[in-house]
């Protein structure tokens, strides 16, 4: 071989193939040029066309250039900072951003010799690129996974894109006014539009927006806590929320009735986001509150729910039953739709026909008949559910049971051979056996139908990266609820804040009191027991209360003792 014809050929990688005798010259030169008629590199057409292996490749380049290699395997696709370059320079330089540090951009690459792609990354990011060697078909499967992550949480959207999001309003137009030009002015559109897409990519539940007499708040609610994020002149603060209407589709000329609407914006081709807004008039003007609808929510998969291993059997047992009531109980914003929903998705078969009745349908599932309820219209639950049992059905859900009508149409559907999911507001699982005595279902009736009944609250997860071990003396853990023999080995966390989370916490996790109805307890309902009777008998089978279920979270380090305390207390 004629290695000063393949120096002046060949350079770097290729180049050393050739002289390893790994590829001919001849076969370099037919492949760079089907490489290059296809515009990919010539590494990139040797791995995906099987002739030559990535290992191999990436062993060679190691060696060549003293250079260790990276396994891509062991790295999170959803936490890369690839907004620091764009998808079309990452495809054209088949380079991966890993991390920041400083001024240095790390960056996964192949083929650690082709110093153009490397210059190109450097001018675009205004950083300087380190390459890290990679296998090839690690790499190729990375930039798709880590793209197509960066495309459906949005981290990747810049201010130009603020004037272009796809935005659409409700079902029906109820404006009735002419739009003032004001309102579509440029810079509150932009401005309302970040502050949409700020609360998306913040993990957002709801937005506050609130006008005062000299100032014009705006809160977000995240893990459950509302903190403020902007003030706004409040000059403008008519301009913004009239702009929020008009997205909305609702009637900007009427201000002093609340009124309801819907948003929903499109981030991606994988990602739509819904907003439901409701507007109601204060003293110095109209309070927006936009509840954050997103799908992706009731597909968190039962383990993230935060169920205790026997508790998520009792669930999986209950819902798999052919009939009989399932119940979830507890306050607004404590995760009832999404339990609901998680057993939905498990039960989501094409032999099953699922119908649920909801005000208003939250998340949208494929598969799964769903209807808003329009009390206006005369479509009440009471409604729904009867034309749900002309529809041949094997699963209902309804969104809340709110009155005997409704109350008694669920009973007899779970005890006619349909499995029936619905919610009810009170504060545990043995009060929520009371509240349908006290709606007037009969006893025998209750403890016929009812399968499993379910109390729930959301607290913050502890983060990981800051949470410190902390301190309680014994008398004050015990009166907290531990037990004597659990302090030997109890080991408590704190929250601290650091970058990754707000003020200690990052996420949230579930907190259940899960109850099936025993011989004992059917037989306490049937003689008329009390709420505390109840309570006792349930902790007496061997099922954790709320604050039991909470306390166990503590000792796993998933959550605070102060939190528990926060969503526990009596």
């Amino acid at each position: 071989m004629n290695t000063a014809s393949t120096n002046l050929q060949f350079s770097g990688l290729t180049r050393c193939l050739i002289e390893k005798g790994l590829l001919t010259e001849s076969d370099a030169q037919i492949h760079s040029q089907e490489a290059q008629k296809k515009q990919v590199p010539l590494i990139h057409y040797l791995v995906t066309n099987k002739l030559i292996s990535s290992k191999v490749l990436a062993s060679q380049a190691s060696q060549e250039f003293g250079m260790p290699f990276f396994d891509l395997d062991a790295i999170d696709f959803r936490r890369l900072p690839i907004n620091l370059v764009s998808e079309k320079l990452i495809r054209k330089c088949h380079a991966l951003p890993l991390f920041a540090r400083g001024k240095t951009l790390f960056v996964a690459v192949s083929d650690p010799t082709d110093f153009r792609a490397l210059d190109d990354i450097k001018f675009h990011s205004r950083l300087n690129p380190e390459a890290i060697l990679v296998e090839e078909d690690k790499l190729i499967k990375a930039i798709e996974a880590s793209l197509e992550a960066a495309d459906t949480s949005m981290t990747d959207m810049l201010d130009e894109d603020l004037d272009n999001l796809e935005i659409t309003g409700g079902e029906e137009d109820t404006t009735k006014a002419d739009i003032n030009s004001d309102i579509d002015d440029a810079p509150i559109v932009r401005y309302v539009n970040k502050i949409l897409l700020d609360s998306i990519k913040q993990g957002v539940s709801d937005i506050h927006m609130e006008p005062y007499e000299k100032i014009f708040r705006i809160r977000y609610r995240s893990d459950g806590i509302l903190r403020q994020v902007a003030t706004p002149p409040a000059s403008i603060a008519g301009r913004l929320v009239s702009r929020i209407k008009v997205m909305s589709k609702m009637d900007i000329a009427e201000r002093r009735v609340p009124q309801d609407g819907r948003i929903k914006m499109t981030l991606s081709k994988n990602r739509a986001i819904d907003f439901r807004v409701n507007t109601c008039p204060t003293l110095f003007g109209e309070k927006v509150v936009m509840r954050i609808l997103d799908p992706t929510s009731a597909q968190l998969g039962i383990e993230k729910l935060g169920f205790e291993p026997e508790q998520q059997r009792i669930f999986l047992e209950a819902i798999n039953k052919p009939y009989g009531l399932v119940l979830v109980t507890g306050p607004t914003g404590s995760g009832k739709t999404v339990t609901l929903y998680t057993g939905l998705n498990i039960l989501n078969t094409m032999e099953r026909n699922i119908s649920t009745a909801e005000d208003p349908v939250e998340i949208t599932v494929e598969g799964i008949n769903q209807v808003n309820m329009n009390p206006k219209a005369g479509l009440t639950f009471a409604s729904a559910l009867r034309a749900f049992l002309r529809q041949d059905p094997d699963i209902i859900m309804v969104g809340e049971i709110r009155d005997l009508e409704t109350a008694e149409i669920a009973v007899k559907a779970a005890q006619t051979g349909h499995l029936v999911l619905s919610t009810l507001h009170t504060n545990d699982a043995p009060q929520t056996l009371n509240r349908l005595l006290q709606m007037g279902i009969p006893a025998f009736n209750i403890v016929a139908a009812v399968n499993l009944i379910m109390a729930q609250r959301l607290g913050r997860r502890l983060c990981e990266h800051c949470k410190v071990p902390a301190d309680f003396p014994d008398k004050v853990l015990l009166a907290a609820g531990f037990k004597q023999e659990e302090l030997h080995d109890l080991k408590i966390f704190s929250a601290v804040g650091c970058e990754y989370c707000t003020n200690g916490y990052k996420g949230r996790v579930g907190v259940y009191q899960v109850l099936t109805l025993t011989d004992k307890m059917r037989s306490l309902i049937l003689n008329g027991g009390n709420t505390d009777q109840l309570a006792e008998c349930a902790l007496a089978e061997g099922f954790n209360d709320l604050r039991r279920s909470g306390l166990n979270k503590v000792r796993m380090g998933m959550t605070s003792l102060e939190e528990i305390d926060r969503i526990t207390k009596e």
